[in-house]
């Protein structure tokens, strides 16, 4: 009877060294271990995705639509769950297009739990993704821009990242108003590592639309004329302007060469600019009418005041003639300014005299930006009062 207490008294023993170790065991997991643990299941399970907000769309004046968004998808994968990585880089080669070395880079990043395969494509790529069952790879809903009017007005417009943020143009400037908020979603996968659910932890946004005062029959006008000319003169770049002089409304702003702006990555930071806004240029004979404006405003001239103009006039140190050689002729200030003489606009700045030329400058405007609200801007190089030189009431009027 003895032996049969010992044995049982044993037994306990044992059973309660077991009891303990399976309670200090839970403890340590549970109470130790738990958060590292619970954050590790969620990371194998849970891929937080960011959704970015759909942009508004951009209008012409007449309601025609330049720039708008359109369901697409971001292509993701959890690298660790792709069981055949090269087989895998393969198969969405033949629906992507892309290069299977840019697939195969992140699906063998076995420590990886989250990686972009591709952004934004459409939905009928996405589709095809996820009929290919790859353990390990599904796609997230998102938004692209598209153009229906192809590159009209492409560096106005401008351009969009891949995390639907303005880069340049238009986009840029009014990315406030047209961005939507970015919204957060978990996907919840499975043991083999496709997704069984899809949580909205944040809802996405939609951005406010924007109309502008661009007419894109009037553009698409002004982009073909300035196509033939740039390549006609074999130009590096051009640009036009259309304006409603009477309210200052922009009704085109052209860019040649243009840019694709739905194939962002052909794009040159060159092509990207908006040459009408973002370069500095020497206004050349087009300044000669602000010369003859500012003498008209001060009355020191009047449209019949009459000069005598030498072939050629001289001021300090530089010699100016006119475009085509003449002889010496008389000319009104009207004449002056329908021939666009370099003699007579010269005559007429030196009749102002450089103290009311420069205040005029700057009445005018040149040397600021205009207001326009649009990124990059230039504001001209004008010289002050202080900074004039000899001749420079020689250079300066014309």
């Amino acid at each position: 009877m003895r032996g049969i207490d010992r044995r049982l008294g044993l037994l306990f023993c044992v059973f309660l060294l077991i009891f303990s170790f399976a309670i200090a065991r839970a403890f340590w997991l549970q109470g130790v271990r738990g958060g590292a643990l619970r954050a590790e299941a969620h990371g194998q399970q849970v891929t937080e995705v960011t959704i970015p907000g759909q942009r508004g769309r951009i209008l012409d004046r007449n309601g025609k639509v330049l720039a708008a968004s359109e369901d697409a998808a971001d292509v993701i994968a959890t690298p660790y769950q792709v069981k055949n990585p090269a087989q895998a880089a393969m198969d969405l080669h033949e629906v992507l297009g892309m290069p299977t070395t840019d697939l195969l880079e992140p699906l063998q990043d076995r420590g990886s739990g989250f990686a972009y395969l591709a952004r934004k494509v459409g939905a009928d790529e996405a589709a095809r993704v996820e009929k290919l069952n790859i353990a390990g790879i599904s796609t997230v809903p998102t938004s692209r821009r598209f153009y229906p009017q192809g590159e009209l007005a492409s560096q106005v417009i401008g351009a969009v990242g891949s995390e639907n943020q303005g880069l340049t143009g238009l986009e840029e400037a009014q990315n406030e108003v047209l961005g939507g908020a970015n919204g957060e979603q978990d996907v919840i996968h499975d043991a083999l590592g496709r997704p069984i659910r899809m949580d909205t932890v944040t809802p996405a946004s939609v951005g406010e639309d924007i109309q502008i005062t661009l007419d894109a029959a009037i553009q698409a006008r002004t982009e073909e004329a300035l196509a033939r000319a740039g390549e006609q003169f074999e130009a590096q770049g051009a640009t036009a302007i259309v304006m409603n002089a009477n309210t200052s409304e922009i009704l085109a702003m052209a860019n040649w060469p243009g840019y694709d702006p739905s194939n962002l990555e052909e794009a040159s930071d060159e092509q990207l600019q908006n040459r009408a806004t973002g370069f500095t240029y020497e206004p050349g004979s087009t300044f000669k009418a602000f010369t003859v404006a500012a003498a008209l405003e001060d009355k020191v001239v009047t449209p019949q005041t009459s000069f005598y103009l030498p072939s050629e006039i001289q001021v300090a140190d530089r010699k100016i003639g006119e475009a085509h050689e003449r002889p010496p002729i008389d000319a009104t200030v009207s004449e002056i300014l329908a021939q666009s003489s370099n003699v007579g606009a010269v005559r007429v700045g030196l009749a102002e005299g450089a103290d009311r030329f420069s205040r005029w400058i700057n009445n005018f405007g040149f040397g600021r930006v205009t207001g326009l609200d649009y990124p990059g801007e230039e504001r001209g190089i004008v010289p002050e009062r202080d900074e004039y030189s000899g001749s420079t009431m020689g250079n300066l009027p014309i």
